[in-house]
């Protein structure tokens, strides 16, 4: 595995210095998931996936730099277990799924496959955290995101609070007025 500011480097290789994203740059917006989840104590491996969580693209955020095709080079440079959670966050389909992710052993879909699958407890927590600190910095960047979407994410937190760190769950309530 390599050090973060290698990953850094790769994604500037990749342009994430050139998309645009609420609060500037991509890159920059992925720096402040990683160091986010750093503050809150988050383990080396979800910050590393913080850093890289959009590089398949998300449902949410169409761009990727790189093809589910090509995950042996993500893992290489961040690790498998970082790139497990950076692909499940990537393949999580958010209409079919957000719904259920809180609820112990409930089947999420993968929007790449289509397929239904109940992914650990870790894995749980490990989205749950990621999807607080992707939200609540675009959130904290971009006051008209924070006022269209914070009647949302507040009550999806709160079904979330199970899988929540107390240092998120606290950041949650802190941005979105909560």
């Amino acid at each position: 595995m390599t050090v973060p500011d290698e990953a850094v480097t790769w994604l500037r290789e990749l342009g994430a210095e050139r998309v645009a994203h609420p609060g500037g740059t991509l890159l920059a917006h992925l720096v402040r998931v990683r160091e986010l989840l750093a503050a809150w104590g988050a383990r080396p491996a979800l910050q590393q996936a913080g850093l890289c969580h959009a590089f398949y693209g998300t449902d949410g955020f169409a761009t990727a730099l790189l093809p589910v095709t090509r995950r042996g080079e993500l893992t290489s440079v961040i690790g498998a277990e970082a790139e497990a959670v950076v692909y499940f966050y990537a393949a999580f389909d958010r209409a079919a799924s957000y719904p259920v992710i809180g609820d112990g052993e409930a089947a999420v879909r993968d929007r790449f496959t289509g397929l239904l699958h109940s992914p650990a407890p870790q894995l749980r927590r490990d989205f749950a955290e990621l999807t607080a600190a992707n939200e609540l910095d675009l959130a904290r960047t971009d006051p008209a995101f924070r006022e269209a979407w914070r009647c949302a994410l507040l009550p999806l937190f709160a079904r979330l609070r199970g899988l929540l760190s107390e240092p998120a769950w606290r950041e949650c309530q802190a941005v979105l007025g909560g």
